[in-house]
């Protein structure tokens, strides 16, 4: 069975400066998984070109074994991606903004329908379906995405700091909504600043620095490596300062 994502090699440039180099990454069908690293790590230029919004200078990404450069159209139709700052239409209503999607998607109405109810319902958002999304807080805003984003029931949902702007109640919305899809066998990757998130809901985490993964693994297997530490905190400040 293919993983959910196989990443290899992936080498990413810009003006001649190295952003992504080299990097290699398995995801299996089923995991959470977080990817972290420092501002400029890399981690949000690897995500583009998992999503296909960035081409590789050289490298492979796989999405359930569709290649991302050769078979576009197939890896897509299995992943969405949620960058930190999410496009909506202002003038759409949340229902008529997820019907757009879901059309885009080529999701039949019947089944988008119930669909779309179901994640306005999750994320406290169907009390707002006749407003306009332009006069949404953020936190709706973000939330409203990630519905979209799951309209298609996408295999792999990727996902750059999902939880920023959110208060605690919105946060503890999505944050479940994630764990259960995780529970049915779906595969998310996120990236987070917020390293509590990561250290309470990942079964592994890769740390990337200097666009390559400089260490993966579980918890506990991140803290053998650094030698000791008791929050990812104090393991993550270890690895990145030793690689600087």
């Amino acid at each position: 069975m293919s993983a959910a994502l196989e990443i290899s090699g992936l080498v990413k440039r810009f003006g001649g400066q190295l952003a992504v180099d080299r990097l290699t990454l398995s995801i299996p069908r089923g995991e959470f998984h977080a990817l972290l690293g420092p501002n400029g790590a890399g981690k949000t230029t690897t995500l583009r070109m998992v999503a296909g919004l960035l081409r590789p200078d050289a490298g492979t990404a796989r999405v359930l074994g569709h290649d991302i450069v050769d078979s576009p159209q197939e890896a897509k139709r299995q992943m969405a991606f949620l960058p930190d700052d999410p496009l909506l239409y202002g003038k759409l209503r949340p229902l008529e903004y997820l019907e757009f999607v879901a059309g885009l998607w080529g999701v039949d109405p019947g089944v988008a329908a119930p669909r779309a109810e179901e994640l306005l319902r999750w994320l406290d958002l169907w009390k707002h379906t006749g407003e306009l999304t332009e006069g949404f807080s953020r936190g709706m805003r973000q939330k409203l995405a990630l519905a979209g984003a799951l309209i298609h029931d996408p295999q792999l949902l990727i996902l750059d700091e999902p939880l920023t702007g959110l208060d605690a109640g919105a946060a503890r919305q999505v944050k479940d909504l994630l764990l259960d899809r995780v529970a049915k066998g779906y595969t998310v990757v996120l990236t987070t600043h917020i390293l509590e998130v990561a250290e309470r809901l990942a079964q592994r985490i890769s740390i990337i620095q200097h666009g390559h993964i400089i260490a993966q693994g579980s918890l506990d297997e991140l803290r053998a490596a650094a030698a000791g530490g008791a929050t990812l905190e104090d393991v993550f400040l270890q690895l990145t300062a030793a690689q600087a």
